[in-house]
């Protein structure tokens, strides 16, 4: 069985809530009231992802991206 390893973004919502979404699976969001129900839930929405591409007899996808942080200055 092959690993795979996905970029995920979890981010507050204006409902107090966390969005959860996988950039390399179009269509792969989820979200929790907490961060970490957020990160439980997209690791199910990811299996659930995968299982539907194997089933259906697509490729599954792998995550070439790259995650870069800046930290700026904005201009006074």
């Amino acid at each position: 069985m092959k690993v795979y390893t996905y970029r995920v973004i979890v981010e507050p919502d204006e409902n107090n809530t966390f969005h959860a979404f996988v950039p390399a699976l179009p269509g792969c969001h989820t979200w929790g009231e907490t961060f970490d129900e957020a990160r439980r839930n997209v690791r199910d929405a990811i299996d659930a992802y995968l299982r539907s591409l194997k089933s259906d007899g697509e490729s599954i996808p792998e995550d070439n991206g790259v995650e870069i942080l800046e930290t700026v200055t904005a201009p006074k």
